[in-house]
């Protein structure tokens, strides 16, 4: 019953006209973003930021939130009638969505998308409302020990689950880490690779770092390629309902997609990209049935199934972030930028210090799934006539609104100068193939791990045996190492880099 009431204080707080008019302006920026290739919702979200300073916390996690689930929506959009994928977790949906349209089949393919996307949405809030309140409890249980293996697993985590070589994988996240040590030291107050730069006295801003790898690395690449690359499917948009034959084929697609993205969604280091990756393949799996069309050339599950996996992925990535102040990926570490503006802790006891912003939260994603209906299906012929919006004329326009948001937050043009170095290191990346989210995960969980671990070890006096000697601590340590040797065992990794081989 306890949850009922907390969802029907939830629905009070989303349903009030401030907190839908935020919820819609993110749901529409959202679609806006993954429609228009090149600028995702890290950085669109980076952008905001600042903006959230004036406004009520509540309204301001409603609309980064809109913004994230948004874009996955969107994404699908760009990735079917443009090949370009407007999302990283729609890398998969071009390879079948963009052969229906060509086909002539693009309504069907859009409508798949959408519906799977809704239906993924409402289950993964559903799950999100149905396990916080168990986990929060579980949460109370974690001291500085239990937080610092937590947060061991989640680099691991994300180690495993990032595409590409695991050695670049783990050169991220060590990046990401010595990025975080830059600045003052909390317990000696010494100042820590600043190279007598005063600037880099307070540490590397997080929106600097997000915009600069994000945001401008993901410009510069897209620069690099030629117009001609982007073929749009404008006319042939015509009859959105699937057929009777589509419903039964994408039906069971859909429904594994789910199940795949909400349970991956929860990892560290997992989120929607994966959930995509891993729904895609397990339909290439599933056998084909007679007359059906094979994977690669327009099979519509190829389309259903990760669409429905990244939604659910992108709702139940909340779930540690709520309940124990984890962010289990990078949009997620900017939600923590966003809850800290707002002087609000993440972790379990925002759930009792704060029930209007945790419920109201989960409550505007139902409301932010059904608008996002309306938004896609219907309106699709303003998304499309986005498409032919030449590049050249977009990226002077992010590159400006990303200055502005980058100098608003500390009015220090030294930050502006910092997001171009990042911008020219996020370029680089995309050209070596690296993935910079986990980069992103260990700069955001390396001073919080650093905290953990010195607190740790003073109410241990210095005995590094309390991590392994404490039950919830050894297991999570544990659970780590096992997650380590798994993904190193030969016959994974070879399966691993197939998994991968599909973005190329």
């Amino acid at each position: 019953m306890d949850l009922f009431a907390n969802l029907a204080l939830g629905f009070g707080v989303a349903f009030t006209p401030i907190n839908l008019m935020y919820a819609f302006g993110g749901c529409l920026l959202g679609t806006l973003i993954g429609v228009l290739p090149g600028i995702g919702p890290v950085a669109t979200i980076a952008m905001l930021l600042p903006a959230t300073y004036a406004l009520p916390p509540v309204s301001a996690l409603i609309m980064l939130a809109g913004i994230y689930y948004g874009a996955q929506y969107g994404g699908s959009t760009t990735a079917i009638l443009v090949n370009l994928p407007g999302e990283s977790s729609s890398v998969v949906t071009v390879i079948d969505g963009y052969q229906m349209a060509r086909k002539g089949r693009a309504g069907p393919a859009l409508a798949a998308a959408g519906l799977g996307s809704f239906f993924a949405g409402c289950v993964g809030t559903l799950i999100l409302a149905a396990f916080a309140a168990p986990l929060t409890e579980v949460a109370f249980k974690f001291g500085p020990a239990e937080y610092f293996s937590l947060m061991i697993l989640g680099l691991i985590g994300a180690v495993v689950l990032a595409s590409g070589s695991l050695l670049k994988a783990v050169a991220m996240i060590l990046l990401g880490l010595l990025l975080g040590l830059v600045g003052t030291d909390v317990n000696s107050g010494a100042a820590r690779f600043t190279f007598d730069i005063p600037e880099l006295t307070d540490g590397i801003g997080f929106i600097v770092i997000a915009m600069g790898v994000f945001g401008y690395g993901e410009i510069i690449s897209n620069l690099g390629k030629h117009e001609s690359e982007r073929e749009v499917f404008t006319a042939k948009v015509t009859g959105l309902m699937p057929t009777k034959e589509d419903f039964k084929n994408m039906v069971p697609a859909i429904l594994r997609g789910t199940a795949l993205g909400s349970a991956l969604g929860i990892l560290p280091g997992g989120g929607a990209v994966m959930a995509a990756f891993a729904a895609y393949t397990l339909e290439k799996k599933t056998k084909l049935k007679p007359g059906e069309v094979p994977f690669g050339k327009g099979n519509i599950r190829g389309v259903a199934a990760p669409e429905s996996a990244n939604n659910a992925g992108s709702q139940t990535s909340f779930i540690p972030l709520l309940t124990l102040g984890i962010p289990p990926n990078a949009v997620m570490a900017l939600m923590v930028g966003a809850m800290t503006i707002h002087n609000i802790q993440p972790g379990p006891q925002v759930m009792t210090s704060n029930p209007e912003l945790f419920w109201g939260l989960i409550a505007s994603m139902w409301i932010g799934n059904a608008m996002l209906i309306i938004l896609n299906l219907p309106l699709i012929g303003i998304w499309i006539k986005l498409l032919s919006v030449p590049y050249k004329y977009l990226f002077p326009a992010i590159v400006l609104f990303c200055s502005i948001g980058v100098y608003s937050t500390n009015n220090n043009v030294f930050d502006i100068w910092m997001v171009a170095i990042f911008g020219v290191v996020g370029y680089l990346f995309i050209k070596l193939g690296a993935e910079p989210a986990p980069l992103l995960l260990g700069f955001i969980l390396g001073p919080m791990m650093e905290e953990h671990l010195r607190r740790a070890l003073l109410l241990s006096r210095g005995d590094w045996s309390v991590f392994v000697t404490r039950p919830l601590s050894a297991s999570l340590l544990a659970v780590a190492a096992l997650l380590l040797v798994i993904v190193l065992l030969p016959a994974v990794k070879s399966k691993r880099e197939e998994a991968f081989a599909e973005e190329d």
